[in-house]
């Protein structure tokens, strides 16, 4: 079974600094030897690294402990010890590091490549350092100070220009089939997608990224069918697009209900971008219900099965996500699914 791992606990630790080294001088000509202690190394840092061809999380939730390495002590002769190694943690786009105990963001990781997130311990100053006129043989050296440990949540947001947001069967699935060379799972039955699956549809030299979410019902907010899990998704789009099922007898209040959802989660959500579709327009009736909700909002009517009504899906999509320095022009292309392989979980 393939699972989209978007969130777990790991437990993290920088490396302890090295000690000081307390040492004197042994040479056969040299009457009074001074102190030669050298430093001891800085521990190792804990580093995420954010992987572009990484998706899920699933790597994470196998291995759930990491470690830096601990600086080696001083030696004689004023010689350091060396540095212990990082540790790094490769992560997808779109990760965010949480406090694992009140889930408050502690590091959004959107736009970086590396992140030193815990640093190591620095090393202890030899005994070489504690020399003066008066102290001419100090006996004693500086402990290496301890590296951190912690456990933190890792969460990842999908990153899409435009995230699809419907009841279950609402045609989501299909309509990403169509603008993109993804091929996502599509039945007649409700919550056939279990995982976010994204797209890419290019229009011209542009790409715009587009994210089947698994389908919202009502009560979600508060946890009913797939709840939170992937409302929190919705969060790193652009813009979204609402699908309704003209088929559904919910049809005219179901806007209302998806945005009502998403404005309990988050009421900041309902200020991104949208458009409405209303899909399969070739049922019975379909038609002069799409009439109706016309009447109460921009609404634009859409077959999967024949097509009708994509380019226009096309126009207002390249509208949604009108991003400075995009050139559009008229012709359209489907590009290969930008992550349609997700890893078998154990």
């Amino acid at each position: 079974m393939f699972g989209f791992s978007d969130e777990t606990y790991i437990d993290i630790a920088s490396g302890s600094g090295g000690n000081g080294c307390v040492s004197f001088r042994r040479e056969k000509f040299v009457a009074k030897g001074g102190p030669d202690g050298g430093d001891g190394g800085r521990g190792g840092d804990v580093v995420f690294v954010v992987k572009d061809n990484l998706r899920t999380l699933v790597h994470l939730k196998r291995v759930r402990s990491y470690r830096a390495e601990n600086g080696r002590d001083g030696q004689g002769r004023r010689n350091f010890g060396r540095k212990g190694a990082d540790i790094e943690i490769p992560v997808p786009p779109g990760t965010v590091i949480k406090d694992a105990t009140t889930g408050e963001i502690i590091k959004d990781l959107e736009g970086l490549e590396r992140y030193v997130f815990l640093k190591g311990g620095n090393g202890g100053r030899g005994n070489w350092h504690f020399r003066s006129p008066t102290r001419q043989a100090p006996r004693y050296a500086q402990q290496g100070e301890k590296g951190v440990a912690m456990r933190i949540g890792v969460e990842l947001l999908i990153i899409a220009d435009i995230g699809f947001v419907g009841f279950p069967n609402a045609g989501k699935s299909s309509l990403l089939n169509n603008l993109t060379n993804a091929r996502t799972k599509v039945a007649g039955y409700p919550f056939t997608t279990k995982i976010p699956q994204l797209g890419m549809f290019r229009y011209g030299n542009n790409d715009i990224v587009l994210a089947d979410i698994p389908g919202i019902i009502e009560g979600a907010s508060q946890g009913a069918g797939m709840g939170l899990k992937f409302l929190r998704h919705i969060s790193r789009t652009v813009a979204l697009a609402f699908l309704i099922d003209l088929g559904d007898e919910r049809y005219a209040t179901t806007l209302e209900t998806l945005q009502g959802e998403i404005g309990e989660y988050a009421p900041e959500l309902l200020e991104k971008p949208y458009v409405v579709i209303g899909t399969k327009i070739d049922l019975e009736g379909a038609r002069e219900r799409l009439a109706e909700l016309q009447t109460k909002h921009p609404t634009i009517g859409l077959s999967n099965t024949s097509t009708e009504g994509l380019e226009e899906v096309k126009q207002a999509f390249i509208k949604l996500v009108d991003v400075e320095g995009r050139e559009v022009d008229d012709g359209f292309t489907t590009s290969v699914d930008l992550d349609a392989h997700y890893r078998e979980e154990p």
